[in-house]
C-alpha cells in the first residue's frame, strides 16, 4: 500500500511539472488517502502486537 502511495505521489509530481493541474490534484489526493490508511494499519498492527513473531 505504501508503494502505491509513492507511485501516485510521483505521478502527481510529474503531472505538476507538465502543467496538468487536474491530474496532479487527483493523484496527490489518492496518495494522501493511501498513506493515511497505511499509517492507521501500522498503528493498529503495533497496538495489537500481532505479527509473525508473536505467540498467543
Amino acid at each position: 500500500m505504501l508503494r502505491y502511495a509513492v507511485i501516485f505521489l510521483i505521478l502527481a509530481l510529474v503531472a505538476g511539472a507538465l502543467n496538468m493541474g487536474g491530474v496532479a490534484a487527483v493523484s496527490i489526493n489518492i496518495a494522501y488517502v493511501l498513506f493515511v490508511v497505511f499509517l492507521i494499519l501500522l498503528v493498529v498492527h503495533f497496538v495489537t502486537g500481532r505479527g509473525r513473531g508473536s505467540r498467543l
